[in-house]
């Protein structure tokens, strides 16, 4: 049935691609060129250490397992493969890795090839990917298999009474290694003790993400940092139209600085916010324009700071008084330990429920919770009016990162 089920899918990507789905489309090439890569880059004699990643977010939470394992063992190939095209896109040049590639459908067949191809020594699986079919060839193969970054939960397919046998997968694994002991107790009612609780890899890579963050004069400039007047600085990270609705009236008349980086970067999304700031008599500037020195006057004046490109805003974070990260009003938040590294105080919207690190940060008071345009009012109002509270908030956020950080360490690689 599982296998069924995965042909049927494959059939349905297959077939949005020649409709012109633009992601479908991506898969559907990357993952044939999938098997030319691995015949072109891995030789009989290689044995690469395979990881695998969903999408970008499980990347950053296998990065630091990478780097580590790059810095210690540099003689060791690495092979990374990403399953969706919004991960393996953004970092199919990744120089971290030897060999950058789609992970093909989860068919018997392309288990078998890949598997066969490849010849991994390991393999790390992060997070949430359970392919029943390459667990079972990597198990049949005795290839050490490791689950990084795991974390489980009672209503998940794997706990439910008819599950159809997909928790035989779990038995394929040869160590978890998990974010909590609620997984651990979770696992072993499956009968499965192999489980180690180490953490999120996520804290060690913004954390290095803090440490290695650059200097961007473009920021710079607009923020006026070259006069050494302090500004008041809202950042917002991945930001969708749901959450413009909540946060963007407050500014109107405010005298903060809004650096505003969307979750989709498009030239129609870059225009029609630019159109909404200036209609609100909110001047704006975009990352591109301050890239060109001759447009720095321009956005010293401007109100609002657009960032129409990917890779900066793990580094602008820094120069946040307030951050905002976006996607609780609609798919579930993004990214909230890159800002919070940073010991800036984080908003979100409440479809927050299943992030581990955002509910944590919303118990300690890193972190504050908003249902619409006029619970996000009362929050700023008060960070604006009670700098001890912005400060608390935004120690209690960095200290919660600091003191989680170490999972990477705990792993053997």
């Amino acid at each position: 049935m599982y296998s069924i089920a995965i042909l049927l899918y494959a059939l349905g990507v297959k077939m949005a691609a020649l409709l012109g789905h633009r992601k479908a489309r991506l898969m559907v090439r990357g993952q044939r060129e999938t098997w030319r890569l691995l015949h072109k880059h891995i030789t009989q004699e290689d044995r690469p250490v395979w990881f695998h990643a969903a999408s970008l977010g499980e990347f950053e939470q296998g990065r630091p397992l990478m780097e580590r394992l790059r810095r210690e063992h540099p003689e060791q190939k690495i092979l990374l493969t990403f399953f969706s095209p919004s991960g393996y896109e953004v970092r199919k040049n990744y120089d971290g890795a030897d060999i950058v590639c789609y992970l093909p459908m989860d068919t018997p067949r392309s288990a078998r090839r890949f598997l066969s191809l490849a010849h991994p020594s390991r393999a790390y699986i992060i997070k949430y990917e359970f392919w029943a079919n390459y667990f079972a060839e990597l198990h049949a193969a005795g290839i050490p298999t490791y689950s990084v970054s795991s974390i489980f939960r009672p209503g998940q397919f794997f706990f439910r009474t008819w599950n159809f046998g997909y928790d035989r997968v779990l038995h394929h694994v040869t160590h978890f290694y998990v974010q909590d002991e609620q997984s651990r107790e979770l696992l072993a009612t499956k009968g499965i003790t192999n489980v180690s609780v180490v953490g999120d890899t996520r804290f060690d890579r913004v954390m290095d993400i803090r440490r290695q963050a650059k200097n961007l004069p473009e920021v710079e400039h607009f923020l006026g940092k070259e006069t050494g007047t302090p500004q008041k600085v809202f950042i917002v990270g991945s930001s969708w139209e749901a959450d413009e609705d909540v946060y963007l009236d407050y500014f109107k008349d405010k005298d903060w600085r809004l650096i505003i980086a969307p979750h989709v970067v498009s030239d129609e999304r870059i225009t029609g916010l630019r159109k909404r700031l200036e209609g609100m008599g909110i001047h704006t500037t975009l990352f591109s324009e301050l890239s060109a020195n001759s447009a720095y006057a321009e956005g010293q004046d401007a109100d609002a700071l657009l960032v129409n490109c990917y890779g900066k805003l793990s580094s602008i974070y820094r120069y946040a008084t307030v951050a905002y990260v976006g996607g609780g009003f609609g798919v579930g938040i993004h990214n909230v330990p890159e800002a919070a590294v940073y010991g800036v105080p984080v908003i979100i919207g409440p479809n927050n429920k299943k992030f581990r690190e955002a509910q944590a940060l919303l118990k300690n008071g890193g972190c504050r919770e908003v249902h619409d345009a006029q619970e996000f009012a009362t929050v700023m109002d008060d960070y604006d009016s009670h700098p001890d509270h912005l400060a608390a908030a935004g120690k209690a956020a960095g200290n919660y990162i600091s003191q989680n950080a170490g999972a990477a360490d705990k792993i053997p690689v």
